[in-house]
């Protein structure tokens, strides 16, 4: 790995600490209060707000999953300079249209 992969993975996991913790709570907060898949999706619809919070940790969850697998791939599969780039940029782009079409779905339906 070379040292900018791994200074970016380390960003995403400062980045990706206070959103995990922020989607828990979030998530806590509405199991405890009872609500409805319907009622969360209908106070996530339109808003900006979740928009850029779940666009946020997707993209950084993208990011950090891609180059935590082409690490593995490296030390267990043997995966090295070319392939091993490209799996990272394949897994990478694949979780991040996922994760975009699902906050997509969410916030503007």
């Amino acid at each position: 790995m070379t040292l900018r992969l791994y200074m970016l993975q380390r960003i995403t996991a400062l980045l990706m600490a206070p959103l995990v913790i922020g989607h828990l709570a979030v998530m806590i907060y509405a199991i405890q209060g009872g609500l409805s898949a319907a009622e969360i999706l209908g106070r996530t619809q339109g808003s900006v707000l979740w928009f850029a919070f779940y666009g946020t940790f997707v993209a950084a969850v993208s990011i950090h999953g891609a180059i935590g697998l082409r690490t593995i791939a490296a030390e267990w599969g043997g995966l090295r300079g070319i392939a091993a780039d490209a799996l990272m940029w394949i897994v990478g782009l694949g979780l991040f249209v996922l994760g975009a079409q699902a906050v997509w779905a969410v916030t503007y339906p």
